[in-house]
């Protein structure tokens, strides 16, 4: 039967559902998540139009306070706004400071002032900066110390505003930061609780996730009938992951399906296919694990052609190959895997700027110019499908990176290539964060 119309309430409350999936597994995943004020480009039209009501608003406040006698009807509306604003940067603990607050900011008795004309707008925004000063984070205390320095009284208002906006945000990160060990400790329980719940409202919501899972699982049958390839050349990511079928085995276990899927994700083609629906909240991450497999493996491969061309002398020179890594890095940086055809052009020519200035240095004949055309060319060509020895290199560290897809082998730098040790600290890192991401979703 056709799936069934939802309705808009419906709609509404898997969008929220989602949304609050989606922050809690951020926060757990990502130790450098924080909430940030919304901010739009100056010369948009959201940013054009939040101005000019803001300065229309504040415009308005300046007016109503110059006037004789002052209108405080704006100004009070702005004190409750600042007291709540304050309580809620509260502790539960903190109980002397809520009544002081109260006190201070009774709104009764400041409309009943402004009433006969004895609101004192400067000692009242005095108290408030002073409890600004006790509360904010020691990264505010120059702003807030700033304020103070103020004397005309819309412009003040306006600054304490705009100060303690920052204020709640610092204190719903901290509160991110609290709580972020608590949620690790549940996370797992309440995304499956979550997912089922999504899954029961929309059934047909996998559908991506199954093709991904038949097609690893096609491609593990295929494999376990043939004989592992040869261990040089690292071989099939998935066929070395932990949990991998034997030859004699016909039907794939769930272990090898999930390890060979995961390893799929590493060369996964943005825009021929959709991403699996159960790691859309992951996608980036994995993108950007997938971003710099792919910038390693031709820094690898520039590093171990032009290491075949110039020899163990050249090579062995304090800071040669350091030099080359980086050049290299920085010109592949940003890149996608499309330009980095052309990418290659320059990172040749500046690869051979670098061998003649060393040679020069070591007080070493420049190589031919035959030589240097040789070199430009194989590095040039990386770019090509089927070069043997970007093929290699690949293999190598799809093969290591498929040690992190078991939870037993994510701190192991056992097997590790010696072919790629100038990209081991960055490949280990890359295989941390891959590994993670894997493990948690693997719960």
């Amino acid at each position: 039967s056709p799936p069934q119309a939802l309705s808009m309430n419906e709609l509404q409350e898997i969008t929220d559902d989602i949304s609050k999936l989606t922050i809690v597994h951020e926060i757990v995943l990502n130790s450098d998540f924080k909430l940030q004020a919304a901010s739009f480009s100056p010369k948009s039209l959201q940013n054009r139009v939040k101005e000019t009501l803001h300065k229309a608003f504040w415009d308005s406040l300046e007016e109503h306070l110059s006037a004789s006698p002052p209108d405080c009807t704006q100004a009070i509306q702005l004190l409750q706004e600042m007291k709540e604003a304050l309580l809620s940067l509260l502790l539960p603990w903190h109980n002397q400071l809520r009544s002081q607050i109260e006190g201070a900011l009774d709104m009764e008795l400041i409309r009943q002032e402004a009433e006969h004309g004895a609101l004192d707008i400067h000692g009242l925004t005095t108290y408030v900066l002073g409890t600004m000063a006790r509360l904010c984070a020691p990264i505010r205390d120059e702003e807030v110390r700033g304020l103070q320095r103020l004397t005309d009284p819309a412009q003040l208002l306006r600054e304490i505003f705009r100060v303690l906006g920052l204020m709640k945000m610092d204190m719903l990160n901290f509160t991110i930061q609290s709580l972020r060990t608590h949620l690790q400790d549940h996370t797992i329980q309440y995304e499956w609780k979550k997912f089922q719940e999504l899954l029961d409202k929309l059934p047909s919501s996998l559908d991506c996730t199954r093709e991904w899972l038949r097609k690893a699982a096609a491609e593990v049958s295929a494999s376990s009938s043939q004989p592992p390839p040869h261990p040089a050349v690292g071989g099939s990511p998935a066929a070395h992951s932990p949990g991998a079928v034997s030859s004699s085995t016909t039907v794939p276990s769930l272990m090898s399906v999930l390890n060979r899927g995961y390893m799929n994700l590493l060369c996964w083609e943005p825009g021929q296919k959709e991403y699996p629906e159960a790691l859309f909240m992951d996608q980036a991450r994995l993108q950007d694990v997938q971003a710099q497999v792919n910038q390693l493996t031709i820094i690898a491969t520039v590093l171990l052609v032009t290491s075949g061309m110039c020899g163990s002398t050249l090579c062995g020179s304090p800071g040669f190959v350091a030099r080359l890594k980086r050049v290299t890095k920085v010109l592949l940086e940003g890149l996608s895997c499309t330009r980095y055809e052309e990418a290659l052009e320059d990172i040749s020519d500046q690869v051979l700027q670098e061998i003649s200035r060393t040679l020069s240095q070591l007080g070493y004949a420049a190589f031919t110019t035959d030589k240097y055309a040789s070199l430009k060319g194989q590095i040039k060509s990386i770019a090509d499908k089927g070069n043997a020895v970007w093929h290699v290199i690949d293999q190598w560290i799809r093969s290591f990176l498929s040690l992190f897809v078991s939870p037993d082998g994510q701190n192991s730098q056992k097997g590790f290539p010696k072919g790629l040790d100038p990209i081991q600290e960055e490949l280990l890192e890359v295989g941390r964060r891959f590994g993670s991401v894997i493990h948690h979703n693997r719960q």
